[in-house]
């Protein structure tokens, strides 16, 4: 983990490009060039499965960072468009992606629709704002294929700015970290998240996600995958994720954001302790 400044390798999908507009055909060009050595739209062993809705600038240093993957493995990318309002699926017409249309709004029903569209034995899930390292398709695959595991997470880190520096958000990390290592014993599903996680396709269209709008479609599919296998975490620092802070933004200053976490986890710790009992995901 970066503790004083982001990792320099992030400068390289940092783009200058406020709109569609100012987006050189020559970038769309270079990181489908990348993408044509990797990609296999055929015979895919892996879909990297990506839920987007209104993104449409962000989707470049997501898509060039997995383009600039290091795995032998045959994969494609499938980014569901769910109903984006801006010009989103125009930047996903120049990519050498696959994309389809979700018109039920929600994470949920965005990725059961990626999830029935997938070709791919295995699924990694992934956001459209975020920027994933080299090795992060293997090292997911790897810690997936054995037959006890259902679910695999990775963790993350945020991209520090003028407003909050790196040192804050690494403090904030360090505690996030601690957290999902104390939920990892009995109840792991609240650590799986859609930026970074992966399953077995047979086995999730089983169960499928909540098809409706409703935050934690991700560990509910979880919940409901664990009677296939565990769930593991993958630590290593060579897949962190990373994201920008918006989702911290929301909360106002950074004081304010870490002191709700913080009596939010001391009220549900012993929470933690015990698991939770089987009930139905897609209603609760």
């Amino acid at each position: 983990m970066s503790f004083f400044k982001n990792p320099a390798w992030l400068t390289k999908y940092v783009y200058p490009y406020a709109t569609v507009d100012d987006i050189p055909e020559e970038v769309y060009a270079t990181i489908n060039q990348k993408l044509h050595k990797l990609v296999d739209f055929e015979k895919p062993e892996v879909s990297i499965v990506i839920a987007s809705w209104n993104e449409e600038v962000n989707m470049l240093p997501t898509i060039g960072s997995l383009a600039d993957s290091t795995t032998k493995i045959p994969f494609e990318i499938l980014v569901v468009n769910n109903n984006s309002t801006d010009r989103t699926q125009e930047v996903l017409d120049k990519l050498y992606i696959r994309s389809c249309t979700q018109t039920i709004q929600g994470c949920g029903p965005a990725r059961q629709m990626g999830l029935e569209q997938a070709k791919g034995k295995y699924i990694l899930s992934a956001d459209a704002d975020c920027m994933y390292q080299p090795e992060w398709i293997d090292q997911m695959i790897n810690a997936l294929r054995p037959d006890d595991v259902a679910v695999v997470y990775g963790r993350y880190s945020f991209i520090a700015n003028e407003q909050t520096p790196r040192w804050k958000l690494a403090i904030y990390e360090m505690m996030k970290d601690i957290m999902a290592e104390i939920r990892q014993f009995k109840r792991p599903y609240l650590n799986t998240l859609g930026m970074t996680m992966g399953y077995k396709t047979a086995q999730a269209l089983k169960v499928g996600y909540v098809m409706r709008h409703v935050r934690g479609e991700d560990g509910r599919l979880t919940f409901d995958l664990m009677q296939f296998g565990k769930v593991v975490q993958v630590k290593s620092s060579k897949i962190r994720v990373w994201t920008g802070t918006r989702t911290l933004d929301k909360d106002g200053s950074f004081f304010n954001m870490v002191g709700s976490r913080i009596v939010k986890e001391i009220k549900r710790i012993f929470t933690y302790l015990s698991p939770l009992k089987p009930h139905d995901t897609k209603t609760s």
